[in-house]
């Protein structure tokens, strides 16, 4: 699998490194009063840590983690990342099926052009590159926010796993199992989902 840099006209994936953990800090730190259903990590430490998990995870080969770079700026402004990955047939090759999660950005970036375009850049390498056949997408069953915007996206709902994973109350308290709302997109869907999030995204001169 590719695992460069996916440039936007607003926003750059790059894949996460060392190097993040301060500005991801530095983000995260902004304003954590939209985090209380979502990993994020909480001053240089738990960034750092934050990094080396997703790290280990794609040492494994079971996610590829970004963090995302606002081009008008340079800011480091959240990360995201593929994980979830299926092989079904050629374990070397492309995935068959993936995920789409761990995301969070700060509080200056949400309800920009930012997650219509990270998601745009994600869903491409994944359908058109990738060719994968399913990408799923989950939240906290409690998460109307998140809910609503991967909703936005033309994602399909599926249903809601009961205590289907560990849960994160208000504020990051550990909250016991959690129900979890599930969404997928498939390749017939993708061309509608595609032109959704064009029309949210700003187009540069």
């Amino acid at each position: 699998m590719d695992t460069g840099a996916l440039v936007g006209q607003h926003i750059a994936l790059e894949p996460l490194g060392p190097e993040h953990v301060d500005a991801l800090a530095a983000a995260a730190a902004i304003d954590r009063s939209a985090y209380d259903w979502t990993t994020v990590p909480d001053g240089t430490d738990q960034a750092r840590a934050y990094v080396e998990e997703a790290l280990a995870a794609r040492h494994r080969g079971v996610a590829l983690p970004y963090a995302v770079r606002r081009s008008s700026d340079g800011a480091i402004v959240g990360s995201t990342r593929f994980l979830g990955i299926e092989h079904w047939e050629h374990p070397t090759g492309p995935p068959d099926a993936v995920e789409i999660g761990s995301t969070w950005y700060s509080a200056d970036a949400q309800g920009t052009m930012v997650n219509p375009e990270a998601k745009l850049l994600l869903l491409t390498r994944a359908f058109e590159d990738w060719r994968v056949r399913r990408v799923q997408l989950k939240t906290d069953a409690r998460n109307g926010r998140s809910r609503a915007a991967i909703e936005k996206l033309g994602a399909r709902f599926e249903g809601v796993l009961r205590n289907f994973q560990a849960g994160q109350g208000p504020a990051g308290a550990v909250d016991g199992p959690r129900d979890t709302a599930m969404f997928s997109i498939l390749p017939a869907e993708w061309p509608e989902v595609r032109g959704r999030l064009l029309t949210r995204i700003p187009r540069g001169d």
